[in-house]
């Protein structure tokens, strides 16, 4: 059994969640507030749940994890990047931009797939992730075409840790160009480890690949305790490494 939380109840330590049945599933209840989420994330754990469901926390192990530096980038995608940062330096159709639409993002994120319903997405979730960017610690990056938002991704960064939480793209390969500026950005600023929470094959081949949760958890408790991360502008994510 797992433990049922009401709203000032701690997390249980991520070593008690299920192994078995459903790995890593520690906790159900408690609520979405902006609190409750950062607590979760500076302890590894997040939120997954279907409709219909009670909030159910999760600490996988192992953990998928996309390192900045092994972002794989495709020669096809490296041709589309090439013609979107020249659009961008000519004030062209193209636009790449952080935290101008982050609950937009969001809901696009929640909307039903050409090939399934909705996301697990609710308005609880939007709420909760939308208070989290008031406070600073959440943010998005937006590809936009002829002004009309066309793809992004968002997460959560607590110091150099970000959190990837989920892409959406209305045109080919948006997702990927604005996870591709996002990536470049945190490597920038000096984040190496994206949380990508679970395995999955379009995951893996952008570079992410699993590690045990006790080497997650390390890496994580050095890297919240570092300062936020400011000035959140799109880099060129074809340049040099600075």
């Amino acid at each position: 059994m797992i433990p049922w939380l009401d709203t000032h109840t701690p997390f249980p330590d991520v070593s008690e969640a299920l192994t078995t049945d459903a790995p890593g599933l520690l906790a159900a209840g408690a609520d979405l507030s902006p609190q409750r989420l950062l607590m979760a994330y500076k302890n590894g754990i997040f939120p997954w749940f279907s409709e219909g469901q009670p909030i159910l926390w999760w600490s996988t192990d192992p953990r998928m994890v996309l390192m900045t530096e092994q972002f794989r980038v495709s020669d096809s995608l490296k041709k589309t990047l090439r013609k979107i940062e020249r659009s961008r330096e000519e004030g062209g159709r193209w636009q790449v931009r952080f935290d101008s639409a982050f609950e937009e993002v969001m809901r696009a994120c929640a909307a039903p797939r050409r090939d399934g319903p909705g996301t697990w997405i609710s308005d609880d979730i939007i709420a909760g992730y939308t208070g989290l960017h008031r406070m600073g610690y959440a943010h998005s990056a937006e590809l936009w075409l002829d002004g009309a938002l066309v793809g992004g991704a968002y997460g959560v960064c607590i110091g150099r840790m970000f959190y990837g939480e989920s892409m959406f793209a209305r045109v080919t390969d948006a997702s990927k160009i604005a996870l591709s500026y996002l990536v470049r950005f945190l490597r920038d600023k000096g984040v190496s480890m994206i949380d990508c929470q679970q395995e999955t094959g379009h995951l893996a081949s952008l570079g992410a690949a699993p590690i045990a949760r006790a080497q997650f958890l390390a890496h994580l408790r050095n890297s919240i305790e570092l300062p936020q991360i400011t000035g959140w502008e799109p880099i060129a994510p074809l340049a040099p490494a600075s």
